[in-house]
């Protein structure tokens, strides 16, 4: 199977020119174009926001543990050690052998409507059956292959949407589909909460085993229903109608992205090539890697919550305000970040606010100042969304290769999870300041590693510019005339 059939794609492309809109061109054809534009985002937006509330169950179904280490988990496992640490590491583990090979077969099957609810609907089955567990290797088990099940979700979901949208729109929508991760950190200690407290000894099982079967069934349901919801790529979703779909692909043409053949149908192995051929790629991966680890504190965010010395119930409640927070940051950067059309400025500003929130946790137990930093550490989120957004732009104008970048990034990145939760040991609190130090120090590298992205990409739009200038073929993806990287 080709990851583009031949003779719809030339036929797509053939129709592509219908829709774009000339010099001088009637006001009324104009504004029917925009017009279909605005309807075609509006089916597409309302189609994609299904994958909010699965991302949401995505993290809530990979930070249930921490909840759960509250009631009970480590007491009733027997765990010692580093042994719960190595519980939420492990998970990343399943979770990096996933990446690439999924995002290769998600491009050659061209079917994410399909691909990505089965893998939602098997973690979904794992994370509920974490709750028989009954010692230290059967966590161990069900949480490296609940990171093998979950692995697809993210690059897949961000190739998916960057398939769709410009790149004006992305950073904005890579936010929308994102914003799951503070969204299930708020409500997942919510809705902890209200199990945690009234589910102990429900039919013999303790509380936190409910809660396991509880979050990984409503997953299950979900995913049946993501289905028949989620679209596949502009050329072949079915609800489309023939000008939608023209208008869709004529879009990304008209923003820079590639329309010739030998791109579109590029196969999902020269695509890896493409992908670990390319330095930009490793860079970025390594930049993750140290940004992550920064922002490990937020698998440990109820217990950094509990050392403000409340009962387990009031510290996952107050784990939400900081999360809606967050949430709110996160859209109005990446709101500004699309508009003004700059990535790495609104990145690094974010950064500089989560040190902030480190500092002040690392000089003082003052419980209001204590809380006011984690809303600061929260934040962090918004410059994440705005780096996937800078990512999906950078690799514009070529799919195949896309696809494996982002699940390369994404997939090796995760080694900063896997280091970060040993960043946060017991003998280390109730200040944390050795893990805050770590944290400090990790998100200053990220952010000096995009920086020196940030000026090579500017480096290369002014050598784009000047070959253009000069007649020459540019350096553009594909060698797209107008293409210049968002930095």
């Amino acid at each position: 199977m080709s990851a583009l059939d031949d003779s719809k794609t030339g036929d797509t492309i053939s129709a592509i020119d219908d829709f774009k809109v000339a010099p001088g061109v009637l006001p009324h054809a104009a504004r029917a174009r925009n017009d279909l534009e605005r309807r075609l985002l509006r089916k597409l937006d309302l189609r994609m926001s299904i994958i909010i509330v699965i991302f949401t169950l995505n993290y809530i179904d990979r930070s249930n543990v921490s909840n759960a280490r509250l009631q009970g988990f480590e007491q009733d496992l027997h765990l010692q050690g580093q042994q719960y640490a190595t519980i939420l590491s492990i998970l990343f583990v399943g979770y990096i052998i996933t990446q690439v090979p999924a995002n290769m077969f998600l491009y050659w099957s061209g079917k994410p409507s399909i691909f990505l609810p089965a893998c939602m609907l098997v973690w979904g089955a794992i994370s509920a059956l974490t709750g028989i567990t009954k010692n230290y290797a059967g966590a161990v088990l069900a949480r490296f292959f609940l990171g093998f099940a979950e692995g697809p979700f993210y690059p897949g979901s961000l190739f998916l949407i960057s398939q769709w949208y410009k790149r004006d729109e992305l950073a904005l929508r890579v936010t929308l589909v994102s914003c799951g991760i503070p969204i299930s950190n708020a409500f997942g200690s919510l809705i902890a909460s209200g199990i945690l407290q009234g589910m102990q000894g429900k039919l013999g099982q303790a509380a936190w085993r409910w809660l396991f079967y509880v979050e990984g069934s409503v997953t299950m349901f979900v995913a049946i229903c993501a289905m028949f919801i989620l679209p596949d790529f502009p050329h072949n979703t079915r609800w489309l109608t023939p000008e939608e779909r023209a208008l869709a692909i004529s879009r990304l043409v008209e923003d820079g992205d590639n329309t010739k053949a030998e791109l579109l149908n590029k196969t999902s192995i020269q695509g890896l090539w493409d992908a670990v051929s390319d330095w930009k790629v490793w860079w970025f991966t390594a930049a993750y890697i140290v940004q992550l680890l920064s922002q490990s504190f937020a698998a440990y965010f109820p217990t950094l919550s509990a050392t403000m010395g409340y009962n387990t119930t009031v510290s996952l409640l107050l784990c939400a305000p900081p999360w809606v927070f967050s949430t709110i940051a996160a859209f109005t950067l990446s709101r500004y970040s699309d508009k003004k059309l700059k990535r790495y400025i609104y990145f690094a500003a974010s950064n500089g606010v989560t040190v902030l929130g480190f500092i002040i946790s690392v000089c003082t137990m003052n419980t209001a100042a204590r809380y006011f930093s984690l809303f600061l550490m929260a934040q962090v989120y918004a410059g994440y969304m705005v780096f996937w957004g800078w990512v999906n732009n950078t690799f514009a104008g070529e799919p195949a290769k896309r696809a494996v970048a982002v699940a390369i990034i994404n997939g090796l990145g995760s080694i900063g999870n896997i280091t970060g939760s040993y960043v946060w040991q017991s003998q280390w609190g109730p200040t944390y300041r050795y893990s805050y130090a770590v944290c400090i120090a990790t998100i200053s590298v990220s952010t000096g590693m995009l920086g020196v992205m940030h000026l090579h990409l500017k480096r290369l739009n002014k050598h784009i510019a000047r070959e253009e200038w000069e007649g020459r073929d540019n350096e553009a993806p594909g060698g797209t005339v107008g293409f210049r990287y968002l930095v």
